[in-house]
């Protein structure tokens, strides 16, 4: 019952991402192809659940939208003769998150829920007992406007299907009932031996609006003592009201992660102290539709330590997008990388696994090219700045491109200087070699190659194979790590992803004031991605419906506000453009 009720939970939480993920792929074809309206309020929700959740929960996630809602965006996308098996997969989807419950959807929920499904994990070890085994509480909360035909199912249903030794609770005015793990029906006590704690499905009605279920009475017990002690409640915490404050789009779900809590949990280290629960490094997402495409927003409390605002830097794209080619994969602009890279050092002093992560990343690139990324390229870059992904149809690895403003910035000549001297003492050539109608600075290495076919057998030619090249362009110096990269660099101009129609649909989307722009093309990099970073098909699976319609992610922060950081990401379905 253990293992059974445990996945049933970890499978809840998938559904409750794949729900809203198939509201997002679906959302594009209701607006385009159907006089359909749902979903189009502009109501801000936030999860009413909240309430029962405490304030140091490690996870909490809702879906903001009865499901029945997301099944009539799911019968626009299909064909009609293929919506009768759409209607049986969605049901199919709603009865296996269900099974381990004993429950059916149509049967048992459909009647009864309401607006509002909430899933939170409200503490990593129940009894919170170091010497067991660490047992997370798992709390389900459904919304009701049929408080007679939910108790229905959670009292006449339940006490029929199960056992004669079925345990009603009453604790607090409310009744518990859940199936006892000792023989003979007597009420479970909060276990404090060494043995690990038995997953026991309780369930409960609280007036006549919500619904609860969990993996044990405590986690019940737990539930109704926070939503009578506001002191101890999420709904009534200040730092989770700033964030609800900030994050102003009308949404179909939202979501509040406590990093430490969450890193903790998912590689199974040793539970975080209490200190490590403060707001300050939690992250709240919401997800909302719009007639492009899905918009999530997220909001991250800074230090209460500086509270003032940072204004955004930029007020329009960044004229290095002018020499990124329209055809790449990927793209990041923005301005002065030097204090970008301060301001993330710092943030990332006091997480540990983050900054280490960072600095192997940081060691990778110097033990391949002999560069140390912060002294010798970040700290002179102080003008506005783009990189880019750009794909080879003739060779299995992207090149990549490099733009940043220099001007008269002495400290920029005399980094691109050094940059060169690093290249020799790599055992490159630097030279310089006629491109177009200027000239470039080649790195270069000799190598052997096999002889011509119209020579002698045998023989063995030296050619020069180009390492990296770089050239000023006005007020900019365009880096590339090959000839045809720079082609497409220096020829961007005329078709670059500054002007390219879908890149400007996506970040339309997006606030105007911004740091600056992460640019996932999905149809050029989605083969890149799949092969240098395996975990992405995992991410493709989980979120089909999102992926089988997406053109492009687009990602960027607007500052701090009120002490929270605030960002937003677009994504853009491949359809939209000819609609």
């Amino acid at each position: 019952m253990t293992m059974k009720l445990r996945s049933f939970f970890y499978a809840l939480a998938a559904g409750v991402i794949m729900l809203l993920l198939l509201a997002g792929g679906s959302w594009f074809w209701v607006n385009a192809h159907s006089p359909l309206t749902l979903l189009q309020e502009r109501e801000v929700k936030n999860p009413t659940a909240a309430i029962f959740v405490p304030k140091q929960a490690p996870a909490m996630i809702s879906l903001l939208v009865n499901p029945d809602r997301l099944a009539a965006l799911q019968q626009v996308v299909v064909e009609p003769q293929k919506r009768g098996r759409a209607i049986a997969q969605f049901q199919q989807l709603e009865n296996s998150l269900l099974a381990n419950l004993g429950l059916d959807y149509q049967r048992d929920i459909q009647p009864w829920i309401d607006d509002e499904l909430t899933l939170a994990v409200t503490s990593l070890d129940v009894d919170r007992n170091p010497e067991n085994a660490a047992q997370p509480g798992y709390l389900l909360i459904f919304t009701t406007n049929e408080p007679q035909a939910a108790q229905e199912q959670v009292y006449s249903r339940r006490m029929t299907a199960d056992s004669a030794d079925l345990v009603v609770e009453s604790y607090q005015g409310v009744n518990l009932i859940y199936q006892p793990s000792s023989p003979g029906g007597k009420k479970v006590a909060d276990d404090t031996e060494s043995r690990p704690i038995p997953d026991i499905l309780t369930s409960a009605i609280v007036g006549d609006r919500f619904v609860l279920y969990a993996n044990h009475p405590k986690v019940l017990r737990n539930a109704i003592n926070t939503v009578q002690v506001a002191d101890l409640s999420l709904a009534e915490d200040p730092d989770y009201q700033q964030l609800l404050q900030s994050l102003t789009e009308p949404r179909i779900g939202f979501s509040l992660v406590n990093l430490p809590a969450l890193a903790a949990w998912i590689s199974n280290q040793p539970i975080p102290d209490r200190e490590s629960f403060e707001a300050s490094k939690s992250l709240a997402l919401t997800l909302s539709l719009t007639p492009q495409g899905l918009l999530a927003q997220t909001a991250i409390p800074r230090s209460k330590s500086s509270p003032e605002p940072i204004t955004p830097a930029l007020s329009q794209p960044v004229d290095a997008l002018e020499y990124i080619p329209a055809q790449s994969a990927l793209a990041i602009a923005g301005v002065d990388l030097n204090q970008f890279w301060r301001q993330l050092s710092t943030r990332l002093e006091a997480d540990e696994n983050l900054s280490s992560l960072l600095n192997q990343g940081i060691a990778q690139f110097k033990s391949r090219w002999g560069i140390q990324l912060p002294e010798e390229i970040f700290s002179w870059v102080e003008g506005d700045y783009a990189l880019s992904w750009f794909p080879r149809p003739d060779q299995p690895n992207p090149d990549w491109i490099f733009v940043t403003q220099t001007g008269k910035n002495d400290q920029a000549i005399d980094g691109i200087e050094h940059l060169d001297i690093v290249a020799q003492q790599q055992g490159l050539n630097v030279g310089e070699l006629p491109f177009a109608d200027r000239t470039i600075t080649a790195w270069t290495k000799l190598v052997t190659a096999k002889a011509l076919k119209n020579r002698q057998d045998g023989l063995l030619s030296l050619q020069a194979q180009v390492q990296g090249v770089h050239t000023t362009v006005g007020d900019y110096e365009v880096f590339a790590t090959s000839i045809e990269a720079m082609d497409a660099a220096l020829n961007g101009v005329k078709d670059s992803l500054l002007h390219n129609p879908s890149f400007q649909n996506a970040i339309a989307a997006l606030p105007t004031q911004n740091d600056g722009y992460l640019y996932i093309n999905w149809l050029e990099s989605q083969p890149l991605l799949e092969r240098q970073l395996p975990i992405v098909r995992v991410v493709e699976l989980i979120g089909q419906p999102l992926f089988d319609h997406l053109r492009s992610l687009t990602i960027t922060s607007y500052g701090v506000n009120q002490g929270v950081q605030q960002s937003k990401l677009f994504f853009q379905w491949v359809d939209q453009s000819s609609s």
